[in-house]
C-alpha cells in the first residue's frame, strides 16, 4: 500500500521539493496552500499540468493554519501516514512588524495541529523544521542540537516555542514529532524577498541594464548557507528514524553576504562595487552572531553529508535566473 504524506506550505520553496521528491518515491501526496497563495503556483505548476500526475498521485487542499478546523478536516480526509510542515511567516524581517502574525501562524498553529493529532491519531508521524535563529546570540562558535536557545526576534521565538513544543508533545502524549534545525537553504524556487534571491535577481537586472544599482543592509554578516533540494532529502531521512529527534542540519561554512554579492557579479563579468549601495533602513533592528552548523549528529546516525558548495549553488541559482532573458 502506498504511504501517504500531507505537505503543509504545498507552495513556497522546501515544500515544493518535498511533493516532487514523495512522488518519486511514489507516496500519495496531498498538498495545502492558503487562499492568498492563488495564483502563486508557480514552485508546483508543473504538478498541477500534468495530469499523469493531478488529482491522482498529487491532490491540493486549500487550508488555514490558524484555523485549526479547517485543518483537522483536511488531515482527517488525506489520512497521511506522514506529515511535513513547512507552512509558516517565516521571514524574520517581516516578523518585527507584524509580531503578534508572526508568533501565531509559526507557533500557537502548530500547538494546534499536535492537538489534532493527539485527539485523532497518534500515529502520524510530524515534521517539524525549525531555524537556526533560535540561536541568535549564542556565545558558541558553532551550534549543536544542545546548544541553549538565545531568540532576539519573534520569529526566532516562535521558531524556539515550536521546538519545546514538538518535544513536550513527545514526551507526554508519545507523539512522533521530529524535525530538523535548518541553517539558511537556497535554491531557484526561493521568495524574493529573500537576500539570497534578490541579490541574483538584481545583478542579472543590472547586468540587463534594468537597473543600476543593488541595495543591501548588513554586507559583514555572516551566513551558513547550503541547497535547499538537499536539505529536503535530509528531511525525509529523519522522518524515517525510529525514534522522532531532531537535527542540525546546515554546511558547517560561513561566508558573508559580501561574498554572495560578490560571486554573483564576476558570475556575469561585473564588478559588484560599483553597484552596491549600503542603506542602514534594511539592517534589523537586533544582532544575530555568525552562526556555524556542527552536524556531527546528523552525520553520526545517517551519514548526512551536502554535496553542493555555496559557489556550486550561486551557479544553479543564477544560471535559472538568466534563463528568464532568452
Amino acid at each position: 500500500m502506498k504511504k501517504k504524506a500531507l505537505i503543509l506550505g504545498a507552495t513556497g520553496q522546501d515544500g515544493s521539493y518535498m511533493i516532487e521528491l514523495l512522488l518519486k518515491k511514489k507516496y500519495e501526496v496531498h498538498g495545502v496552500y492558503r487562499k492568498s497563495s492563488v495564483g502563486n503556483t508557480i514552485n508546483i505548476d508543473h504538478l498541477i499540468n500534468n495530469p499523469k500526475v493531478f488529482n491522482k498521485s498529487f491532490f491540493l487542499h486549500k487550508g488555514d493554519l490558524l484555523d485549526p478546523g479547517s485543518m483537522a478536516n483536511i488531515i482527517n480526509k488525506s489520512n497521511p501516514n506522514e506529515i511535513y510542515n513547512f507552512a509558516d511567516q517565516d521571514h524574520v524581517g517581516w516578523s518585527y512588524d507584524i509580531p503578534s502574525y508572526s508568533f501565531k501562524t509559526t507557533a500557537l498553529s502548530v500547538i494546534d495541529i499536535f492537538e489534532i493529532l493527539r485527539k485523532l491519531n497518534r500515529k502520524i508521524k510530524f515534521f517539524q523544521p525549525i531555524s537556526s535563529n533560535i540561536f541568535g546570540e549564542t556565545k558558541k562558535v558553532k551550534q549543536n542540537e544542545k546548544t541553549t536557545p538565545e531568540p532576539n526576534s519573534i520569529y526566532a521565538l516562535a521558531k524556539t516555542t515550536t521546538l519545546y513544543a514538538s518535544r513536550m508533545y513527545n514526551r507526554v502524549y508519545n507523539l512522533h514529532i521530529c524535525g530538523a534545525i535548518f541553517f539558511n537553504h537556497e535554491s531557484p524556487k526561493r521568495n524574493k524577498d529573500y537576500v539570497s534571491k534578490k541579490i541574483v535577481q538584481h545583478a542579472c537586472e543590472i547586468y540587463f541594464n534594468k537597473r543600476k544599482f543593488i541595495y543591501l543592509g548588513n554586507i559583514k554578516s555572516k551566513i551558513d548557507w547550503g541547497y535547499a533540494k538537499e536539505y529536503v532529502d535530509f528531511s525525509w531521512k529523519i522522518m524515517q528514524q525510529k525514534k522522532p529527534d531532531f537535527y542540525i542540519i546546515g554546511s558547517g561554512k560561513n561566508y558573508t553576504v559580501e561574498y554572495f554579492v560578490k560571486k554573483c557579479f564576476e558570475y556575469l563579468g561585473l564588478n559588484y562595487k560599483k553597484h552596491l549601495k549600503i542603506d542602514k533602513k534594511l539592517f534589523r533592528p537586533s544582532k544575530t552572531r555568525n552562526l556555524l552548523a556542527d552536524t556531527s549528529k546528523a552525520r553520526k546516525d545517517f551519514n548526512f553529508k551536502l554535496k553542493t558548495n555555496l559557489d556550486s549553488l550561486i551557479k544553479i541559482m543564477m544560471d535559472n535566473e538568466l534563463k528568464k532573458y532568452k
